[in-house]
């Protein structure tokens, strides 16, 4: 069942959008920490995100923004604004919809199983998918999935570009400002504590995986990755 994440500080609105798209079979939840929404996100990790405008701290067009970095699943905005530059505003800040309040109910669920079926179903692009390999341990970057044996964990955007870039660069080192580059593009400032802590990030979604020591620090350089299992195996 796909998961939907709505993004309201209406308490009414959202119960009842919370409340209503459950009915059809999709789990949905509702954020209640404002200051951190992208906590919510990495937590639930939702296929879909429905996501107001006028929010408390930051506008709905800065969380769009952060949730670009993590994932590429469907964004929907609903807004109170009817206005056509704030439509502009919100695709060009990278969302996929808009609905306008007051909404029909059975317009959003609309909206919500177009949006599903293009990013993930009948309408998403028929062109391979791209597999990285190693040892039976395999990443999905569009999916961002990482699979060993019969287990499987989620990652954030981010930390599918750590594991793709050490897989990419194994037996050799990824350099710490390769991975710094690669996470934060072209961003003037990035805190190199922030890659510390999505390596560590990286490291337990390894556990997860039953798989120990996979990411070995290399004092000033970088990572590198272990085929530790293969040792385990022999």
């Amino acid at each position: 069942m796909e998961k939907i994440l709505i993004i309201e500080d209406d308490p009414k609105i959202a119960s009842y959008l919370e409340s209503y798209i459950n009915k059809y079979g999709f789990i949905v939840k509702s954020v209640v920490n404002f200051e951190n929404i992208m906590q919510s996100f990495y937590e639930f990790q939702p296929q879909l995100v429905l996501l107001d405008i006028n929010l408390p701290y930051f506008d709905g067009y800065y969380w769009c923004r952060q949730i670009r970095k993590e994932s590429i699943c469907p964004v929907i905005f609903i807004s109170a604004r009817t206005g056509e530059m704030d439509q502009v505003m919100a695709l060009e800040n990278g969302g996929d919809d808009y609905i306008t309040k007051p909404f029909h109910p059975d317009i959003v669920m609309a909206k919500i199983r177009s949006q599903l079926r293009r990013a993930y179903g009948e309408y998403a692009g028929s062109q391979k998918e791209r597999i990285l390999e190693i040892e039976n341990l395999k990443l999905y970057p569009e999916r961002f999935e990482l699979h060993f044996g019969n287990k499987t964990v989620l990652l954030t955007k981010n930390e599918s570009d750590i594991v793709a870039t050490l897989m990419d660069r194994y037996p050799r080192v990824a350099g710490r400002e390769d991975l710094l580059e690669k996470l934060w593009d072209d961003q003037t400032y990035v805190d190199e504590n922030t890659l510390n802590v999505n390596i560590a990030r990286v490291r337990k979604k390894f556990q997860e995986l039953d798989l120990q020591g996979v990411v070995e620090t290399v004092r000033g350089a970088g990572y590198r990755l272990l085929i530790t299992w293969r040792d385990e195996a022999e």
